[in-house]
């Protein structure tokens, strides 16, 4: 059975602002989402140090003293 009196255009003014706080909390649910998927390919999961480092533009590996890492001359020079 269906309600017997219904004012559609009565309904849709008295519910206007909460689909509109509900739609809001959708979208912002969304930005959190991207700004954490963001961060979380901006933070990577690069070492700190390793025994060798690979560089990028020749694929050369260089070998580290005491298990440290050399700074990498990222200058294009």
């Amino acid at each position: 059975m269906s309600a017997p009196h219904t004012d559609v255009e009565r309904q849709e003014k008295r519910h206007r602002f909460p689909l509109m706080g509900m739609g809001g909390v959708v979208l912002f649910a969304i930005l959190l989402l991207v700004l954490w998927i963001a961060w979380l390919a901006l933070a990577g999961n690069d070492p700190d140090t390793a025994e060798q480092q690979i560089d990028g533009r020749t694929g050369a590996v260089e070998m580290q003293e005491d298990g440290a890492a050399a700074a990498v001359d990222t200058d294009g020079e």
